[in-house]
């Protein structure tokens, strides 16, 4: 290239200027950008910080409901009725869920799985309240009575699908030789998917279903619908049980300040216990198998 056309082929000085001044103020906006999708879970903490922190107590986490008009109380059995909710869901939707993505990922041929993905979608795509109106004429009317049993069903169905997609993501995940060598040393394929696949996609298994767990567990509709609540322990699966969610819902709708300043604090509980579990999620993403 002569000398002539390497300098017309060079940016001038204003051109490499402009550039510059172009490429800052696109970072700039990045970086807004970045800020503003930050900014609303900012807000949030900063609420329910300021308007539940006071709340917090060791009453508050021993204590059942006080009667309507008292002041003071806690939300013991809200917390126990949560987390027994989201066991219950976990016993229906991971093996279901599981089970599934393995079929996906090993077992089905082209346009079956089209299909089971295609359905698969559209079920998490079904709003909340839906998958309680279901399970209510599923379980509530025939039994007559609401139940933990219905609540556990309604948030399991819900996490179904999620645990599904991403068991099949993880899973496709594996390299293939992986496969090819158990099969070279004559070892059956199930074995090779259960033994070998699967562990290896353990981490990334796990890390969806606490994803689902983190996303069912703050559900209010479904469990208006199926599990009710009540202010008492609840030792009766077949019976109404209080969950988190319909607590903090029954006391913000409340006329009682004590109640409002409650609410708040059952909504940092579950905040914190959604943040705990992306938190966990994270760390266990680290070691996902790579293709």
């Amino acid at each position: 290239m002569s000398a002539d056309s390497y300098n017309q082929a060079r940016p001038s000085i204003s051109q490499q200027a402009r550039r510059r001044w172009v490429s800052r103020i696109v970072t700039a906006l990045m970086g807004l950008s970045a800020l503003l999708v930050m900014t609303p879970l900012f807000l949030v903490l900063y609420f329910l910080i300021r308007e539940g922190a006071s709340a917090l107590d060791w009453h508050f986490f021993t204590q059942l409901p006080k009667p309507t008009g008292e002041v003071g109380g806690g939300m013991a059995n809200a917390i126990v009725g949560t987390l027994v909710l989201l066991g219950m869901a976990a016993a229906i939707g991971v093996p279901i869920g599981v089970m599934g993505g393995v079929y996906l990922a090993e077992y089905g041929g082209e346009r079956t799985n089209d299909v089971i993905r295609f359905t698969a979608d559209v079920l998490n795509g079904i709003p909340s309240i839906v998958w309680g109106m279901v399970v209510y004429a599923m379980l509530v009317v025939p039994f007559k009575t609401f139940s933990a049993y219905a609540g556990g069903v309604a948030l399991g169905l819900m996490m179904v699908p999620m645990v599904m997609r991403t068991t099949e993501e993880v899973m496709l995940l594996v390299p293939q030789s992986y496969r090819e060598a158990g099969l070279a040393l004559g070892i059956a394929r199930w074995k090779i998917i259960t033994v070998i696949v699967i562990r290896t996609a353990m981490r990334g298994i796990v890390t969806g279903v606490l994803i689902a767990l983190a996303r069912v567990a703050g559900e209010t509709a479904p469990l208006l619908f199926t599990a009710l609540g009540n202010n008492f322990w609840s030792h009766n699966l077949s019976e109404p049980i209080s969950a988190l969610p319909l607590q903090i819902f029954s006391y913000a709708i409340s006329p009682y300040d004590d109640w409002h300043r409650q609410a708040w604090a059952g909504a940092l509980v579950l905040m914190l216990l959604i943040l705990v579990t992306n938190l966990v999620v994270r760390m266990l993403s680290r070691g996902r198998p790579q293709s």
